[in-house]
Formats: C-alpha cells, structure tokens, sequence
C-alpha cells in the first residue's frame, strides 16, 4: 500500500486518475456492447420477417410492428404505416428523418471511449514527466544515480498505465464504429424493403425462386420484339 502511494505521490496524484478512467472506458464499452449487439440482433429478426411477408400485406407489417415498437427498426414500421406519403419519394423522406433522429442514440457515448484514447497516454506522460523531475531533483541534492534511474523506472508505470487504458479504449472505438455501421445499413436495407413493400406490386414467382423464369420469359419476348 505504501508503495502505490509512493507511485501515484511521484507522478503528481495522476497515476490515481487512472483506474478511474479505465472503470469509466470499461463501463461505456459494456453498455454500447450490449445496446448495439441487441440492435443488430433485432434488426436481423426485423429483417428476415419482412421478407416473409407479402407486398402489401399491411396486417402484417402492422403485427410486426407491434411486437417490435422499442427498436430502432422496428420503429421504423411503425413510421411507414403512421406516414401519409401517397408517392415512394414522400415515404422515403419519412423513414429518413427517423433513420438522422435514431443515430445519435446508435454513436451516444462513443466520444468517452474516443476522449480515452486521447486522454489516457497523455495522462500517462504527463506523469512521467512530473515523475522523471523530482528524480532529477534528488541527483542534484543528493548525487545518487542509482535512485534516479530507480525514478525514473517508477515514473514510467505512469505511461505504461495511459497505453493500457488507449489501447483497450482504440479496440472498443474501431469495434462499435463497426457495429454502428451494420446498424445503419440495417436501418437503410429496411427503409427500401419498406418502401417496396408499400408502393410497388412485388416481384414474379419467377425471381423469387431463382430469377431464371422471368429472365427468360424476357429474353423471349425480346428476341420476338426485334424478329
């Protein structure tokens, strides 16, 4: 115990400051772990529902928007039935408004794990520093080399700890920007699944069990066209 005070007392009370900042990047990285794989999860529920449903099935757009009203995609159902857009551009308008308003809650608290990654090494050095001057005092006080190298070794746990912290915090960061960016293609691939659902008629049986039928039936018709 005297020895950790000895530590944080040389590097100036900043070695102290971080296992507060590592429990904070630690909490916000759970906490977005959670919300975002839960998000995605949902999404993916979301999206394999819709593409069982039928073109123009409003009863089941509606049902599933009922069971899944506290997501993000879900709520966007929600948005398509609510909208009174007659055209696909005014509904595509609709549910972009919802996708801008949902992603500030998908991004919120990533700006802590970013601020870690800046603040921590910084920290670390900064009590390094502190550290390697009052080593440096007691040379010119006291001529004894070895307790400055001693210092100096001590005074280095401080950057050592700032590294730790931002490189645990880069991962999380490189991590969730990932995740956010499944999250809003989610958001996106349904907005258009949305919107094909509400106004256009859907496609063939043909494509819709390999595509070769109706690509035929075309290049037929084309071929009899230009005879």
């Amino acid at each position: 115990m005297n020895e950790i005070v000895r530590l944080v007392l040389l590097t100036g009370g900043l070695l102290a400051v971080m296992p507060i900042l590592l429990l904070i990047t630690l909490i916000v990285a759970f906490e977005r772990l959670w919300l975002l794989k839960k998000t995605i999860n949902a999404g993916s529920r979301i999206h394999a529902r819709l593409r069982s449903l039928g073109y123009g099935n409003a009863e089941g757009l509606r049902e599933l928007a009922e069971a899944n009203s506290k997501t993000l995609q879900g709520h966007l159902i929600v948005t398509a039935l609510a909208s009174r857009g007659e055209t696909a551009d005014e509904l595509d308008f609709h549910l972009e408004e919802e996708i801008m308003d949902a992603m500030p809650r998908v991004n919120r608290g990533l700006w802590i794990l970013d601020t870690s990654v800046t603040l921590a090494p910084l920290l670390g050095l900064f009590g390094t520093i502190i550290g390697m001057i009052q080593a440096f005092n007691v040379l010119s006080q006291h001529g004894g080399p070895a307790k400055v190298t001693g210092g100096i070794a001590d005074a280095l746990i401080s950057t050592g700890a700032g590294l730790l912290i931002a490189i645990i915090a880069v991962y999380f960061v490189n991590y969730f920007n990932s995740l956010a960016q499944r999250i809003t293609q989610q958001l996106e691939l349904i907005k258009v699944m949305l919107i094909n659902r509400f106004h256009t008629r859907g496609l063939s049986d043909g494509v819709s069990e390999g595509g070769a039928t109706m690509a035929q039936t075309r290049a037929t018709e084309y071929t009899a066209a230009r005879v």
